[in-house]
C-alpha cells in the first residue's frame, strides 16, 4: 500500500513532504504536492499532518 494526495484539497502547504522519511513526496505544479507510490512505505506521516486531510492510502 502507498498514500495518494488529492489535488483538488492540496493547499500546497509542503507539510506531508517535510515529514515523508523516505522523500517520496515531491512539488508538482501550482505548489501541489504528490507521492511517487513505488517508493511509500506507508507510514502514515503525511497523512497525520495534513491539515487539510486530503491524503489517502491506496
Amino acid at each position: 500500500m502507498s498514500r495518494r494526495i488529492d489535488d483538488e484539497q492540496c493547499i500546497g502547504c509542503g507539510q506531508c513532504q517535510r515529514v515523508c522519511l523516505v522523500g517520496c513526496i515531491y512539488q508538482d505544479t501550482g505548489r501541489k504536492r504528490k507521492v511517487n507510490e513505488t517508493e511509500c512505505v506507508d507510514c502514515g506521516a503525511c497523512q497525520m499532518i495534513c491539515p487539510k486531510k486530503c491524503i489517502v492510502s491506496i
